[in-house]
């Protein structure tokens, strides 16, 4: 059977991205508008969504009204109804990754040093969120954010790495993170970056700090088209 999901607040329309184990759905509802290369949809987002029992319910926002910069949706839901995506600021000119919990309701999660904007892409069963800081040029850097700290995920990589970490598409229980990456001659990949057992965030064998790779136009141009904006213990990460 189809249920049809309802919008918030008198919007036309809407946009349904994930669903957990418990049947909980998030997305959000706006108005329609022309597809977006960068968010794969034809939506300007104003209300971010939890759908339960097909109730919607309005995860709020961080200031902004009108969904013009990055909008206000949802983008993952773990098995505890814990919900990422981002939202607007104040001004609608910027927009921030979000964490919305029921107890909580929506956290800023914020920025990497020196960043603008920033999306928080998926979230796993243990509250561990992955996702994207850019900086006002839309150079992006993948991040991990876990027990209110975003990391850059490249400072984190064991050793040398052949590319560098664009964004954390998806991670899963086993912290095993996927996302996009660039090659030191601008080619986008895709990688796997698994979880290096008994090594913490704050060792000091990490590469430590790592100068952000700015994007060529194409770059740039490609990975718009492929993000969709668009899962213990703090680790080094191994690439495959």
């Amino acid at each position: 059977m189809i249920h049809e999901l309802p919008t918030y607040g008198g919007d036309p329309d809407g946009v349904a991205q994930e669903i957990n184990d418990n049947g909980g759905v998030v997305g959000g509802s706006g108005t329609c508008a022309t597809f977006n290369t960068n968010f794969l949809y034809n939506l300007v987002p104003v209300h971010a969504l939890l759908w339960e029992k097909g109730k919607a319910i309005d995860l709020g926002n961080l200031g902004g009204q009108t969904g013009q910069a990055g909008g206000n949706i949802a983008y993952d839901v773990n098995s505890q109804d814990q919900v990422v995506g981002n939202s607007d600021l104040p001004g609608d000119t910027t927009f921030h990754a979000f964490l919305w919990t029921k107890s909580t309701g929506m956290q800023d999660l914020g920025t990497l040093s020196g960043d603008v904007a920033s999306v928080s892409i998926s979230i796993n069963d243990a509250g561990t969120v992955v996702g994207a800081s850019l900086d006002a040029n839309f150079n992006p850097r993948a991040f991990l954010w876990e027990e209110g700290v975003m990391t850059d995920l490249n400072t984190l990589i064991a050793g040398d790495s052949p590319l560098y970490l664009l964004t954390g598409c998806s991670i899963n229980s086993r912290g095993e993170i996927t996302g996009l990456g660039m090659t030191s001659t601008g080619e986008i990949h895709t990688y796997l970056a698994s979880p290096t057992d008994g090594v913490g965030a704050s060792d000091s064998s990490s590469q430590g700090v790592i100068s952000p790779r700015v994007l060529s136009d194409d770059a740039r141009k490609l990975l718009q088209q492929q993000l969709r904006f668009a899962r213990s213990g703090a680790r080094f990460m191994s690439l495959q």
